[in-house]
């Protein structure tokens, strides 16, 4: 499971999403595409139920969309704005 950093802070636009990562004074903007990926990893989506949901809204390719999300995800991991959630236990 995804989660947004606890210090990333979000403010939505007309063209996409600003973000701010608190932490290190990094400033990032997102397109209308990357913010929707953020509010889905936000309310708990996986990269499989973001990829799916992208692909039924721009009716593009399951296959193409998926390998996209995940490299989108990858980027954000890298700059420490998603990260893997800690699995909780039963």
């Amino acid at each position: 499971m995804l989660a947004i950093s606890s210090t990333i802070r979000k403010t939505q636009t007309q063209d996409g999403a600003l973000l701010l990562d608190v932490e290190r004074g990094q400033m990032y903007c997102l397109n209308p595409v990357g913010s929707t990926i953020l509010e889905l990893v936000a309310t708990g989506c996986g990269e499989r139920e973001i990829a799916v949901q992208l692909s039924a809204t721009y009716g593009a390719e399951i296959g193409m969309v998926e390998a996209d999300v995940r490299e989108f995800v990858e980027t954000m991991s890298r700059h420490g704005i998603v990260q893997k959630a800690p699995r909780q236990e039963k």
